[in-house]
């Protein structure tokens, strides 16, 4: 067998084998947090019958694509530190053709990397009291405070309240019907949910 006989049987046998790699589908789309912006560098993996198939990184806007996937129904997890994975099931992947999520992917904060203040405001009595004003305020070093923002204890007279990063040490003050109470949250150096509790010295009755 001549040497063009055997580029012909190399090129045959390539062109066999072409239609089952380009026959293979993907997906494309964009990784986006809370507030619409990208995420760089988030990872997607899509998984099949419970198996890991194919993982790629995001480029630094949130966006991208994996290629080389057979037919079949994938669920497609997505991740990003400092952020909970999201998974996207049932995604439908054909041959032939890159099936595009879109950016409608978001991915949450991790409230396990973050410093949160959750209490709740009662009356004398112990009871919950609904619809305090409870404000924040960071405390610096020196003595001095600076507003953080405020809300509002709900039915059950519980808050919540996310400080700026950074911040190590909050003054809690709750106020209703001209009756004010603060407790001092201090040494917030590690991500966790720093509890408190507030008593206004007035009876339910007076509501």
């Amino acid at each position: 067998m001549n040497i063009r006989n055997i580029l012909f049987l190399f090129l045959l046998s390539a062109f066999c084998f072409l239609p089952s790699v380009f026959a293979q589908g993907g997906i494309k789309g964009k990784v986006r947090n809370n507030k619409g912006n990208g995420i760089g560098g988030a990872t997607v993996t899509a998984r099949l019958e419970g198996k890991d198939v194919k993982t790629v990184t995001a480029d630094s806007k949130g966006n991208f694509q994996m290629e080389g996937l057979k037919a079949g129904t994938y669920n497609v997890a997505f991740d990003a530190d400092g952020y909970a994975i999201g998974v996207k099931f049932g995604v439908e992947i054909k041959n032939g053709s890159v099936r595009d999520l879109g950016d409608r992917l978001i991915l949450g904060v991790d409230q396990g990397t973050q410093v949160i203040i959750k209490g709740a405001v009662f009356f004398k009595e112990g009871t919950s009291l609904t619809a305090a004003k409870v404000e924040f305020e960071r405390v610096n070093d020196d003595g001095s405070t600076k507003s953080l923002g405020s809300t509002y204890s709900n039915y059950s007279g519980e808050f919540a309240f996310r400080p700026p990063v950074g911040v190590t040490k909050v003054r809690v003050t709750a106020r209703y019907k001209g009756v004010e109470a603060s407790k001092e949250i201090t040494d917030m150096v590690n991500a966790g949910i720093y509890r408190t509790a507030i008593t206004l010295d007035i009876s339910r009755t007076e509501k």
